[in-house]
């Protein structure tokens, strides 16, 4: 059951604008939107963020650096869907995470840096168009978010064959995907709700 008041953030690993995980994500946001949560659908392409560098950090945390930060953690319930490169997620993934997990001297608010991710539930999902959905990116992601104190929901989806997925409006094509998708959407919301409660 989904709680009508838990803010659920959906974004994408990959910002090719044809990219099989986006059309995952916007699938994935269309469903919960359609049983009633309030979603976010993110591109990382909205922000200008560079390669991480300490010297550019230096001179001054990015403004787009706080804007990110500010919309993670104003989600409770976050579901990224991530590509697999070389059996891992991408560095535009990484990238973001680092950036935002970074603390900012002087800044009382942000002097944390785990302050985005602690206590946010993530549903995590992969879609490729080989066999294995690319699952293997997710291994590698979980740690990183519980090392940030996420709390990753046990339910994840991969999508496999990914290309022939989705309809010539992005909409999912298979009730079974639909499910897979769904199970983790019902999960991170349920879990979150259970968090602020």
């Amino acid at each position: 059951m989904i709680h009508p008041t838990t803010p659920l953030l959906v974004f994408s690993g990959s910002t090719r604008a044809d990219s099989l995980n986006l059309k995952l994500a916007k699938a994935t946001a269309d469903l919960a939107s359609a049983a009633g949560a309030p979603v976010t659908l993110l591109s990382l392409s909205d922000f200008d963020l560079p390669i991480y560098n300490g010297d550019l950090e230096a001179r001054g945390t990015p403004a787009d650096v706080i804007r990110l930060k500010e919309v993670l953690h104003a989600h409770p319930a976050w579901i990224i869907s991530t590509p697999e490169y070389n059996g891992s997620y991408p560095a535009l993934l990484k990238n973001a995470i680092d950036w935002a997990s970074r603390p900012i001297s002087g800044n009382t608010e942000w002097a944390v840096g785990a302050k985005p991710f602690a206590g946010k539930v993530v549903g995590l999902m992969a879609a490729s168009p080989g066999a294995l959905g690319g699952i293997r990116s997710l291994s590698h992601l979980s740690p990183l978010l519980l090392q940030l104190q996420c709390w990753v929901t046990p339910k994840q989806f991969a999508l496999a064959k990914a290309g022939e997925a989705f309809d010539a409006d992005g909409r999912i094509v298979n009730d079974a995907t639909r499910a897979g998708v769904q199970g983790v959407i019902d999960q991170a919301l349920w879990a979150a709700r259970k968090f602020q409660g």
